[in-house]
């Protein structure tokens, strides 16, 4: 299994020789640049591809964000995750790397573990991300001809092998996929299961996100819960998941936008990621347990 090789851009060589310490016990290929310019080249060269990008924002020549900015004009650069290491931290600060596209936070100076934890975060979620879209392709063609269908759903298991299927349906799956699966996933985890956002901000942190819903799925109170999710796809009117589950609700308004609190916690993000790169548009209902994403047909 080939190793993934992440991208290191910081003009602070002290700083560039921590990230490889902390970083070295983790199986990854660091390509490591002080010049943001050099490594905005090596990003170019057609023999290399990176699954992650860890980049300082305040650097001279080209800075972090306009760096950032250059690399989500490009479509190849789009599903590369950033994380985003910065002194800069107010509210405003935060929000501009938010909306320019780094999801993935670390303010200096940060211990080994905070850089390990959302370094391993974010390659899992590219990992994931991948696989589903991967998945789309394989079901894009047959999935075209139907026009509607309803599906329940318990796992995360479950989530995986529909989301390929659904997401075909769509005029670009690799791109509805990822919103589609972490919308599935909170009606596992936060709607039937009743995981709260602190504590799978903790799991995630310390590991076990995984186990832990397997053990609730197997808890009395939860067992019977099912989620649902329906697709409709009426000729020229785009597509329209619904998707239901049987928990409680939650405060939804709050997690449609990029928060700057929430930058430096390793979840969050999902739902609004999910509204501005997978679907024309996403709506809660109710209490916050049905939820309505639309995909155009311009999409």
């Amino acid at each position: 299994m080939s190793r993934e090789r992440v991208l290191v851009v910081d003009d602070e060589e002290l700083n560039l020789l921590i990230i490889q310490e902390f970083l070295e016990q983790e199986s990854l290929d660091l390509d490591v640049y002080s010049d943001p310019l050099a490594a905005w080249d090596a990003l170019h060269r057609s023999d290399v591809e990176y699954s992650l990008i860890v980049l300082d924002r305040m650097m001279p020549g080209l800075d972090g964000m306009e760096f950032l900015r250059r690399l989500k004009r490009e479509s190849r650069f789009l599903d590369i995750p950033v994380i985003m290491q910065t002194a800069a931290a107010s509210p405003d600060q935060v929000r501009q790397g938010l909306e320019a596209g780094a999801y993935y936070y670390l303010t200096k100076p940060y211990e080994p573990e905070a850089l390990i934890s959302i370094v391993r975060g974010a390659l899992e979620d590219q990992r994931v991300r991948r696989q589903l879209r991967e998945r789309a392709l394989c079901v894009e063609e047959s999935q075209r001809l139907l026009l509607s269908a309803e599906y329940r759903f318990q796992t995360l298991e479950d989530v995986a092998l529909l989301v390929p299927v659904l997401a075909a349906m769509c005029p670009v799956p690799d791109a509805v996929a990822p919103g589609l699966s972490d919308l599935m996933v909170n009606a596992v985890e936060h709607g039937n299961l009743a995981l709260s956002y602190q504590e799978k901000a903790q799991l995630k942190w310390e590991g076990g996100w995984e186990d832990e819903i397997s053990r609730r799925l197997m808890l009395p109170e939860y067992q019977g819960r099912v989620a649902t999710i329906k697709v409709e796809r009426p000729p020229l009117a785009g597509v329209q998941f619904t998707i239901s589950d049987q928990g409680d609700g939650f405060d939804w308004q709050k997690f449609l936008t990029f928060d700057p609190e929430r930058a430096y916690d390793p979840n969050g993000r999902g739902i609004a990621m999910a509204k501005m790169m997978s679907f024309s548009s996403i709506e809660y209902l109710g209490k916050g347990n049905v939820v309505v994403a639309s995909v155009a047909l311009s999409d």
